[in-house]
């Protein structure tokens, strides 16, 4: 008995080590963020630049020729204040090149190389304004980091707020479990239960089996299930098998909510292939995922864009990111891999399968809909997709779920094929009308009404339905 005390004690004292070292690290990369600092791009052509270009092309072309006063014009006092520089530089960058009629009338009259004159400084402006690009690109490449770093700091400050609240509750409960488990011939040691202020639990602790034989995690999560009231799920990670080799798993308490899902797909007319991505998970530790992204365009290639934000985001959250840190990290990733060329939506619901709470987050997505007992609710957020602004703050919605509740998460193809030019309350009353039916045959329903309205699709259209009921 003291043994086992004293290795709850050192489990207890590893836990509180490790939320402290985790609290550390967060500090150590939100001082790294700071200092990077923020910043500024440059929004256009400086004076700098455009007297390095003129003395260029002077150089190249002029020799010790003064006729023109163009060198000497752009010389003379304050470049900010330089009337025909700073024209000069707009013209450049509105046109792309400086042409004979943006030039002063002393040049076109005395000039004998006009031509060699404007093709070295249009290299030369064309030049400097490649290098600005490059600058630009490289800070907001930055920027970008430096979001990482802040999320990775409140993430790992989380994580370690998590620990340091676990209490240790293993003696309250390891009785009930060693006996349960010695029925069916697993042999139990270093048991650690823990439980969270949201009143999750989680077991971890090394097993065995004595007889010889193998039991999967399944099995053993119902036994953990009947010792310790509740339901229980193996975590995602852990070994699938208990054989006659000790080995450490750990068992997370399911919610008191599931969630069953329903989709409706249907590509752009002409396409095989929908330019849609999506997934649907209920089995992470207290939680479940719904998360739609419509890539730009249709077909394979928005498919590939599409399909590529939605495993990003998943890998994300299955490793304990919140949903907003997420979107910002994709967001951030796909800035800094370019792919702001072919910008993807990304549409995500988060639901707590311990309280019944969804929190839904939009990046350039249209409004989703929550079908409740006697009202619909659209939930609507004003954002550019993924990948072409940053920094991106996603606009969390929060709202509380009740039993039979269901969410509905579409792409633009079938808002947009509503009636009418307000076309959220077109779906929101189609919504208030339906039947009450599962989460598949409400996806069916809601893709029959679009097609009947657009029969043949002019984008892609995907229906995503999530329900929600009690255990």
């Amino acid at each position: 008995m003291l043994r086992r005390r004293a290795v709850h004690k050192d489990m207890t004292d590893i836990n509180g080590y490790a939320a402290k070292r985790l609290k550390d690290m967060a500090q150590s990369m939100d001082v790294l963020a700071k200092t990077f600092g923020k910043a500024k791009e440059e929004p256009g052509l400086s004076k700098e630049d455009g007297l390095a270009a003129l003395e260029a092309a002077t150089a190249m072309v002029c020799g010790e020729c003064t006729g023109c006063g163009i060198r000497n014009q752009c010389r003379q006092g304050d470049g900010d204040e330089n009337y025909y520089l700073y024209y000069l530089l707009r013209t450049f960058e509105k046109k792309g090149s400086v042409d004979y009629e943006d030039m002063p009338r002393r040049f076109l009259e005395v000039c004998r190389r006009k031509s060699d004159y404007l093709g070295h400084l249009n290299r030369n402006l064309g030049r400097a304004t490649m290098n600005l690009t490059w600058k630009n690109r490289f800070l907001e490449s930055r920027d970008a980091v430096m979001v990482q770093f802040e999320e990775m700091a409140g993430i790992l400050e989380e994580f370690s707020g998590q620990m340091a609240r676990a209490v240790d509750v293993t003696a309250r409960w390891e009785p009930a479990l060693q006996a349960m488990l010695k029925k069916r011939r697993i042999a139990v040691e270093h048991v650690l239960v823990l439980q969270y202020e949201e009143q999750q639990r989680e077991v971890y602790f090394t097993a065995r089996m004595t007889n010889g034989r193998c039991m999967t995690v399944r099995d053993a999560a119902e036994l953990v299930g009947r010792a310790m009231k509740g339901t229980w799920s193996p975590a995602k990670d852990g070994k699938t098998i208990i054989t006659r080799n000790a080995a450490a798993f750990r068992f997370v308490e399911d919610g008191k909510y599931r969630m069953l899902f329903g989709v409706s797909r249907v590509p752009r007319g002409g396409e095989e292939i929908s330019g849609d991505s999506y997934t649907v998970k209920s089995r992470l530790p207290g939680q479940a995922i719904m998360s739609l992204s419509d890539g730009m365009g249709s077909g394979s290639m928005a498919n590939e864009d599409s399909e590529k934000v939605i495993e990003l985001t998943e890998q994300l959250l299955e490793t304990g990111f919140s949903a907003r840190a997420a979107l910002k990290l994709v967001n951030t990733v796909l800035l800094l891999t370019g792919k702001n060329e072919r910008p993807a939506t990304l549409d995500l619901c988060l639901v707590d399968l311990y309280s019944g709470v969804v929190e839904a987050m939009k990046l350039g997505a249209v409004a989703s809909f929550v079908i409740g007992r006697e009202t619909v609710e659209v939930l609507e957020s004003e954002h550019v997709p993924a990948g072409v602004l940053n920094p991106v703050e996603p606009l969390l919605l929060s709202r509380k779920l009740w039993d039979s509740d269901r969410i509905v998460m579409v792409s633009d193809g079938v808002l947009d094929a509503m009636p009418g030019d307000e076309k959220e309350e077109a779906m929101k009353d189609f919504l208030a009308g339906l039947p009450e039916a599962g989460p598949q045959e409400t996806a069916e329903m809601i893709m029959t009404y679009a097609l009947a309205l657009d029969q043949e699709p002019r984008d892609d259209m995907t229906v995503l339905v999530g329900g929600i009921y009690g255990r």
